[in-house]
């Protein structure tokens, strides 16, 4: 597996859905101006994949307070991201879902983030990327391992508190709590 963290995130266009819309997502239109939370999921209407996709839901004000997209991204069709957005949540659908989902049909965004598993579709990967259009953060699961949005915020703030203070975030740190002024190990 590659390890993209303090490397330029690869950039990608990309069609999405966006508020029951068909538009191009273009990973550079966001550089300087927020951080991105992009994560990568197997397929649409799978049970592990609708958990996440209500989860971020749940929390994508939290996110857009912290000045951050999040875009999800799997290897369904735009066609089938949008009957999925239409589908009631006790449907097994994601109805009410704001963030763009993106559609990887050529596999090129789940061959350049390294998260393409054997069976054709995407591990779960998740990265977080700054303003600057660097990877800061980076981890994958299995397909049915799903993560936990409130360790992806908590490691967004630490990563907003660095950039804005230049300071080290321990371990377990959240918002609140002290940090460091010099680096743990040398």
């Amino acid at each position: 597996m590659s390890v993209l963290v303090g490397l330029q995130a690869p950039d990608f266009t990309a069609e999405a859905v966006v508020d029951g819309n068909f538009e191009d997502i273009k990973l550079s239109s966001y550089r300087d101006k927020s951080y991105v939370v992009l994560f990568f999921y197997p397929m649409d209407f799978t049970s592990v994949c609708n958990t996440e996709m209500h989860a971020f839901a749940i929390t994508y004000d939290e996110f857009k307070k912290r000045d951050a997209e999040v875009l999800a991204c799997s290897v369904d069709s735009k066609f089938s991201h949008l009957a999925w957005l239409k589908t009631p949540k006790n449907k097994g659908g994601i109805e009410g879902t704001k963030f763009p989902i993106l559609s990887d049909l050529r596999r090129t965004m789940v061959r350049d983030y390294d998260v393409l598993c054997p069976a054709g579709f995407a591990n779960r990967g998740l990265f977080i990327i700054d303003k600057s259009g660097s990877v800061r953060h980076q981890t994958v699961n299995q397909a049915n391992v799903g993560r936990s949005v409130d360790e992806v915020i908590r490691t967004l703030d630490a990563i907003r508190r660095i950039d804005k203070h230049g300071d080290f975030c321990p371990a377990n740190w959240s918002q609140g709590k002290t940090t460091l002024t010099t680096p743990i190990a040398q």
